[in-house]
């Protein structure tokens, strides 16, 4: 009963809070960093921002390809909201802390907008196979209901699942350091802090990664293989070459997101260091995301001929 007492005490004494270490190991670069990644903010609400915008207003990007797009670009502003103010304000205020119930809310908010991402990518990547492979269905098929429902789907399909994980996680025994070797919560930084044994937490992160991130993974691997294989058949060079072009920034995109989450989260956790785990985190929460739209936008020429049209009207307006 004795030693049950002193363990409940030893948990609630370590599990107040955490302190996340992040940058603290390069003390003079605390207000260049805080520059950087205040910019990397500010250009992924405003590119971003730009995309949801454009989508709205004008009347060629109002297509599914577009409104899921958008949809995207808002997903992708709530995923680095999650994150980057509390590594600005780190940055700033030098005091690391992070309550128990902060951290555990930031890890559930990061995983259901992973996960959300990875369908969400799916979404597209199957709005493509319609559109290439099916080109005379896809205004019956992609429907606006249809593509509500999808969007829908993509954010609410994790959550219940997610939400015990997040559970399984925080009600494992911190009793050993409380210094996050991160610059937010995440699984692997949490579970080298936890003490006994964490088999079986393990075991469920390997199995809802391969259900929410290596399942859309294989949906769009076969999606992109029908593609290919009907885009060989096109004729002509100039259709194969603009129907390949219309599916590569998707392909990057999903390249870049999916490359370094799964690096992240499906190697063991003795392979790589904190350092390499902190870059690659940031990496598909921030990096990712600050490209999107320049991905997007850059190689679209509906999205470059929508947005001589519309920053015109918004400098006019501005000087008016």
């Amino acid at each position: 009963m004795s030693h049950r007492k002193k363990m409940s005490e030893v948990n609630i004494t370590f599990a107040v809070e955490f302190f996340l270490l992040g940058f603290s190991d390069l003390p003079n670069l605390q207000e260049f960093l805080f520059v950087i990644f205040l910019v990397i903010y500010m250009s992924i609400l405003i590119g971003n921002g730009l995309v949801i915008v454009l989508t709205k207003v004008e009347p060629s990007l109002q297509t599914p390809m577009y409104f899921f797009l958008a949809n995207f670009s808002f997903l992708e502003i709530c995923y680095t909201s999650v994150t980057l103010p509390r590594i600005l304000t780190d940055l700033w205020t030098q005091k690391r802390n992070i309550s128990f119930l902060g951290c555990a809310t930031q890890l559930f908010f990061i995983l259901i907008l992973g996960v959300t991402e990875c369908f969400l990518l799916s979404v597209m990547a199957y709005d493509r196979y319609v559109a290439i492979c099916k080109p005379l269905y896809y205004p019956l098929i992609m429907n606006h209901k249809m593509c509500v429902w999808l969007v829908i789907g993509s954010w609410i399909i994790g959550i219940p699942i997610l939400i015990g994980l997040t559970y399984q996680i925080f009600s494992l025994s911190f009793c050993g350091s409380k210094k996050l070797e991160h610059v937010f919560c995440d699984i692997p930084p949490l579970l080298k802090l936890a003490c006994g044994d964490i088999s079986v937490e393990e075991y469920s992160i390997y199995v809802d990664a391969g259900l929410f991130g290596m399942f859309p993974f294989l949906f769009i691997f076969g999606s992109y293989a029908k593609i290919i294989a009907t885009i060989l058949k096109i004729p002509s060079a100039k259709g194969r070459y603009k129907a390949f072009f219309t599916c590569s920034s998707h392909l990057i995109v999903v390249t870049l997101y999916f490359g370094s989450a799964g690096i992240s989260y499906l190697m063991p956790k003795s392979s790589h260091s904190s350092a390499t785990e902190i870059v690659l985190s940031l990496f598909y929460t921030i990096v990712t995301p600050m490209f999107n739209p320049l991905i997007y936008s850059l190689r679209n020429k509906d999205f470059i001929v929508a947005m001589r049209k519309f920053l015109p009207k918004c400098v006019g307006l501005v000087s008016t």
